[in-house]
């Protein structure tokens, strides 16, 4: 029995904003010191103004969805937003080869399982128009985050996570979580990652800052309960910690 309660239906593209759809993943299991922690996949779909697919973070392809992606228009883009999420990128270059992938720095050299990438998302990458991005810095995780004008919405992975309680199945996982600091209606990064920028935390408060200046309707993060409204007063509240 998985962990948490799905955001159903999985493997399926759900609109979440103008031109932009979500995709609830099968649950994983990440490496965490000696053990493994299980938590949810999402990935994030824009089509843009040429009709091509932006793909922010994969998630494990499947036949359904590879057919539902096909029907919204071609992939021309794969994002590895942060240092944890990339690991499905390397079999979505198998089936799109044309797709162009943007990844964090680190990347080139900690990734666990290789994949090409085209250029490196450190502030500097030609993105789509519809598309504006900020590196936010850390010590053992860097993340891209991203602005997606047509509808509003900041995309990010781990910069925020938000599990409702009412979704973990395990008494355990729902008092760590709760621990973290990642539970709704409080969901941020949790405690030990938010641990991990402090050493360059100017750089962070500088991105922050940046991020808090987009006219932000929605967020969607990869982890837990995204917000389809009040976006820009959200990443205040979860981002807090870095101002």
């Amino acid at each position: 029995m998985s962990a948490f309660l799905p955001y159903t239906p999985l493997n399926t593209p759900k609109a979440f904003g103008d031109q932009l759809w979500i995709v609830d993943g099968p649950e994983i299991r990440m490496d965490y010191g000696p053990t493994s922690i299980p938590f949810p996949t999402r990935m994030t779909i824009a089509r843009l103004a040429d009709s091509t697919l932006w793909i922010h973070s994969p998630i494990a392809p499947d036949k359904d969805l590879l057919s539902a992606i096909d029907r919204l228009g071609p992939v021309a883009w794969l994002i590895a937003p942060n240092s944890l999420h990339y690991w499905y990128v390397a079999d979505w270059q198998a089936i799109y080869p044309g797709a162009r992938t943007l990844a964090v720095p680190d990347l080139a050299t900690r990734a666990k399982r290789p994949f090409r990438i085209d250029a490196m998302l450190d502030g500097e990458a030609v993105l789509p128009e519809e598309l504006e991005t900020v590196f936010v810095p850390g010590t053992l995780v860097n993340e891209a985050v991203f602005f997606h004008r047509p509808s509003r919405t900041v995309v990010l992975t781990d910069l925020i996570e938000n599990f409702e309680p009412q979704r973990i199945r395990s008494r355990f996982y729902r008092g760590l979580v709760r621990l973290s600091g990642a539970a709704h209606p409080d969901g941020k990064a949790p405690i030990d990652l938010r641990l991990t920028f402090w050493p360059r935390r100017a750089r962070v408060r500088r991105a922050v800052a940046a991020i808090l200046s987009w006219d932000c309707e929605r967020v969607v993060m990869a982890h837990g309960l995204s917000y389809e409204r009040d976006g820009a007063a959200e990443l205040r509240r979860a981002l807090r910690w870095a101002c």
